[in-house]
């Protein structure tokens, strides 16, 4: 699954990051104003001028639900809420008390929330790491007393699995303290003598997670008593009882309680919940699209709905719009569905309210966005999980219709939100496509100048990674794009980085983010530095990875001045040494301070702060920073300066830029006119 050649840059040149803020903002290292342009430093050399562009792209930062690394407790948490166990889960425990588990299932089954349940049981919902599915699962050693879950182990690595290695494997993990489940697709197959730790995995009945569902909207003051009592009645009802023999998966019970909370709040019929529910079913998608197989207006609209969810009408009915003549060069005229003779033909067409109801869609409530200043109407489809049936059924079934899908995208004009919901609906497409194309229809927009575009593609990818199966083909592909001459390309490496498969794989995409500052480029320093420096701040969104994110800015900043790691170690130490890393207006999901490294990681934050001195880049800023932290009794206490301090002057013989700082601050105490860090 390769993306081919890298393309040749189109004819403008990098976008910038965003629609300007009424305010003036800063990110990295420009300034973003109303209109004209900003010059940022001091003029000593080349000026970088940066020009405004009407972007708003939304950063969103999405949260991983398959992980390498240690899960947050409160992710576990949220996957066991209304946790039932299934038939096998005593048998479960059983096999692992052996300390490995192999769980087979198929999909959607809830193989991996078993694991997760039975995992939690032993170690608590803090005490689950997960793993990147090796080739040899043989090679693998724990390192800690934890429960490890790998799920969807690779054809591969099944292969490898026998008797002996699992026997030598359980020994390493009762040594450790630890204990590991594996989930294996219901299709992949297992040496025969693996069978004394393989479970078949069977789901629990669905109208008991239903059940269970409902008693935990109670707990959450989300349902009273008595609307309980409705919805558990309505749900041993032979309608939905039947519902339920026929959709046995434990998501189909959420989605029944889901609709049963919606009925006895809001008193809708039990009818139109059950037709809610039906509706999303691949069958319901295939009978919707074939009934309007010759309307190019019913197409086009549910193409745009299902594309964009919860997106504001007026971009819904922009995107049909732009879609509707490419259905109609497809299909030819009779395709639009006008109707009507030449003298008696509708000029105004059917209101756009009519319209949605004819495809089955309809209108929410006005409401403001977090970043638009201006009130928007998402429009939806009645039916749960209709968008993405139709959107598959239409993407995958359908010859040429991803193409003018593509071709629209291309072409409809940018609007905040449009690439966080089309990345992601076309992410959970491509999860069910096969063959090398899969990943290479991504190729245009990830080469694009446009950040919209390769913000879409991060959000695809972000998506697909969360299918074991697909992970090695997403690693693959963006360590190809990581060390394309395509500067574009990069900065779509380091976008995916800064949202789902960096919190899922952190040290992957360290190393990516690495790969992708490759060189001495001027043209990296202003569009890739910036997509980097988000990557960053979202990876030091989560405590357990500073620890990985210091060790890579220091191994950056010992980089040869000129090249892009240098530079972006330059920039990260002078913001949180004078300000926060991401500087105050840049987006950032958490901000961090040289104080913060001291307090939390005091022996990674002095390598990095003896480094940062060295350095006559960074020596004046870490020196300004340090003096800043002195000078605040708050801080000073919280981060033991003193002590940080005298072991600082211990290494000043063999730190030159140590040196000075400490003679400089010496000469400030003694006569306090000159300055600190002057």
């Amino acid at each position: 699954m390769s993306g081919g050649a890298d393309p040749t840059p189109g004819p403008q040149g990098p976008d910038a990051d965003g629609r300007p803020d009424p305010q003036h903002s800063y990110r990295d290292n420009q300034q973003r104003v109303d209109r004209g342009m900003a010059v940022m430093g001091g003029i000593g050399g080349d000026a970088n001028l940066f020009f405004g562009i009407d972007e708003d792209v939304a950063e969103r930062i999405v949260k991983p639900r398959l992980r390498e690394g240690p899960y947050p407790a409160g992710d576990v948490l949220g996957r066991l809420r209304g946790f039932v166990e299934p038939p096998a889960y005593a048998q479960c425990r059983k096999v692992l008390d052996g300390h490995i588990l192999l769980l087979r299932a198929g999909g959607g089954t809830g193989a991996s929330t078993a694991a997760f349940a039975l995992l939690a049981e032993r170690y608590g919902a803090d005490g689950i790491t997960g793993l990147d599915s090796p080739d040899d699962l043989s090679r693998w050693r724990p390192t800690e007393g934890r429960g490890y879950l790998l799920q969807g182990l690779s054809p591969t690595a099944a292969a490898s699995l026998g008797e002996v290695a699992l026997t030598a494997l359980a020994a390493l993990l009762r040594r450790a303290g630890a204990h590991l489940i594996v989930t294996v697709r219901a299709e992949t197959a297992l040496p025969g003598d693996t069978v004394p730790w393989q479970v078949v995995h069977r789901p629990p009945p669905p109208a008991e997670v239903a059940a269970k569902r409902l008693d935990t909207m109670a707990d959450a003051g989300e349902l009273t008593a008595g609307q309980v009592t409705d919805a558990l009645g309505h749900l041993a009802s032979a309608d939905f009882t039947g519902y339920l023999h026929a959709h046995p998966l434990p998501g189909d019970g959420v989605e029944v309680a889901k609709g049963l909370r919606d009925l006895v709040m809001s008193g809708r019929p039990a009818a139109s919940v059950l037709d809610e529910l039906r509706t999303g079913a691949p069958a319901a998608a295939h009978k919707a699209l074939a009934e309007s197989s010759h309307r190019a207006d019913r197409l086009s609209l549910m193409a745009a709905i299902s594309l964009l969810p919860e997106q504001d009408r007026t971009v819904i009915e922009e995107f049909s719009a732009i879609l509707r003549p490419h259905i109609d060069e497809r299909g030819g005229a009779h395709a639009s569905g006008t109707g009507g003779s030449q003298t008696g033909r509708d000029v105004l067409g059917p209101a756009f309210e009519d319209r949605l109801e004819a495809v089955g869609a309809r209108l929410l409530a006005r409401r403001f966005g977090a970043a638009p200043r201006y009130p928007v109407q998402p429009v939806v489809f009645s039916g749960r999980h209709r968008s993405d049936a139709l959107l598959r059924c239409l993407w995958l079934e359908y010859e040429g219709m991803a193409n003018l899908l593509w071709k629209t995208l291309d072409e409809v004009p940018h609007h905040f939100g449009i690439e966080l919901a089309a990345g992601q609906a076309i992410g959970k497409v491509l999860a069910h496509a096969t063959g090398p194309g899969t990943l290479r229809q991504l190729q245009p927009f990830a080469a694009s100048d446009r950040r919209w575009r390769r913000r879409l593609v991060a959000y695809a990818l972000g998506e697909l990674v969360q299918y074991p199966a697909l992970t090695g083909a997403v690693r693959d592909q963006l360590r190809q794009w990581s060390r394309s001459v395509f500067v574009p390309l990069r900065c779509t490496v380091a976008e995916t980085c800064a949202g789902s498969y960096g919190l899922a794989r952190p040290a992957a995409a360290l190393k990516l983010l690495d790969d992708a500052l490759d060189g001495r480029d001027a043209e990296l320093a202003g569009t890739l530095r910036t997509a980097v420096s988000f990557a960053l701040s979202t990876l030091l969104s989560e405590d357990a990875n500073h620890v990985l994110v210091l060790d890579r800015l220091r191994e950056w900043q010992e980089a040869d001045p000129g090249t892009q790691r240098h530079a972006l170690a330059v920039h990260f130490i002078e913001s949180m040494s004078l300000t926060t890393f991401p500087k105050p207006g840049a987006p950032g999901v958490r901000r961090v301070r040289l104080a913060d490294f001291l307090t939390e990681h005091p022996e990674r934050a002095f390598d990095l702060v003896v480094t940062a001195l060295d350095d006559p880049a960074t020596h004046e800023a870490t020196a300004t920073g340090l003096s800043l932290i002195e000078s605040d009794q708050g801080l000073r206490h919280r981060t033991a300066f003193p002590q940080f301090l005298a072991r600082l002057s211990a290494s000043a013989r063999s730190h030159r830029g140590v040196l000075r700082f400490v003679l400089r601050r010496h000469r400030a105490r003694t006569a306090p006119t000159e300055g600190f860090a002057s």
